[in-house]
């Protein structure tokens, strides 16, 4: 594993609220000078709402209406044999995420003068997309054994063709594995066994080439994912800073094979970032980061080995609440690297 000294440097999720790419493209290069992230929009187009970004080119898969479903009453046996006969071969060139589903992306790559220390790429994961797909008869494709297992190895595929091209603006990638769902992990609405997550995980982590992260915005079971190969942990801190508290030696685990911990601490909605301040949230993450250290991690360790996000994807928020939790972010990381790093 690389070593991973961020030294609380800001990046983001990944959604933003614009339907103007370069609009959201000129926040994130203003204030996320050293790691920035392409800006899913959502409100943009559905083709860039989180299942239909990375659906593009599955097998029997309907994008249309503002819907998105696997047809199963289409001829699968060709398309399948395609998705497989790529993954066999690592074409990542067969799989790509077109200027139509990831207009940010597309925006960022295209801009000039970028020279930033990493840049930051998302995709959602083989969890999240399976649950959000679902058949023609409602089924969710994660159900599948077929089309889940279909399902991670085209988002592989995806996330190594990303991987290529963000090395156009930095040789050093950042790639999270978006996995909202698995705050339904263990719940009577999730019926997947552990060494399945696990492994659907593990495969579209095994397509990226540079640093590699899962995201979870939600409480979890913090010990599957710190139990992956993952090379940083984001979370919502904001709002579950006591739920990754109940796992030190796993935390400590990855920080001392010199991972890293994504802080998600600008709250992003509204009402509460409104009665914030940049010294109310460095309050809150020293807060967050002090149970740790009397586990026995050092607080310069999860300072060097942190980076910090707002607490999940933006796209909820006004364009002008957007833009005062990337100000916040940036003013919050200044801060903490004048007094800690």
């Amino acid at each position: 594993m690389p070593d991973l000294r961020f030294n609380c440097l800001p990046t983001m999720i990944g959604s933003m609220p614009h339907t103007d790419a370069d609009r959201a493209c000129s926040l994130v290069t203003h204030y996320l000078r050293d790691i920035p992230a392409w800006p899913q929009l959502p409100k943009r187009s559905f083709l860039e709402n989180m299942t239909a970004q990375f659906g593009q080119g599955f097998p029997g898969l309907v994008t249309g209406d503002n819907r998105i479903f696997v047809d199963r009453s289409q001829d699968w046996d060709d398309p399948l044999e395609e998705l497989y006969t790529a993954y066999l071969d690592s074409n990542v060139n067969k799989y790509p995420v077109s200027a139509d589903y990831a207009a940010g992306l597309y925006c960022l790559i295209a801009r000039p003068r970028l020279h930033p220390k990493a840049v930051k790429g998302q995709i959602t994961g083989p969890i999240s997309w399976g649950l959000g797909v679902s058949d023609d008869a409602g089924r969710a494709v994660l159900y599948d054994e077929m089309l889940s297992d279909a399902a991670a190895k085209m988002l592989r595929l995806k996330a190594g063709w990303q991987g290529r091209e963000l090395k156009k603006i930095s040789k050093k990638t950042i790639i999270f594995v978006d996995e909202p769902a698995m705050s339904s992990y263990g719940s009577a609405f999730f019926s997947l066994a552990k060494e399945k997550v696990t492994s659907l995980l593990e495969e579209v982590l095994g397509g990226i080439s540079g640093i590699k992260g899962i995201h979870c915005c939600g409480n979890t079971d913090w010990s599957l994912i710190l139990g992956t190969t993952t090379d940083i942990l984001s979370f919502d801190t904001y709002n579950y800073a006591q739920s990754l508290t109940l796992y030190p030696d796993e935390v400590k685990g990855l920080l001392d094979r010199k991972g890293a911990i994504a802080w998600g601490i600008v709250p992003n909605a509204e009402d509460k970032l409104a009665g914030e301040t940049v010294s109310s949230l460095k309050d809150r993450l020293e807060e967050a980061m002090a149970p740790f250290t009397r586990k026995g991690i050092p607080f310069r360790q999860l300072t060097e080995q942190g980076l910090l996000t707002p607490s999940c994807g933006l796209a909820t928020m006004t364009e002008e609440a957007a833009a005062r939790a990337l100000e916040m972010l940036a003013e919050l990381s200044k801060k903490m690297r004048e007094r800690y790093i």
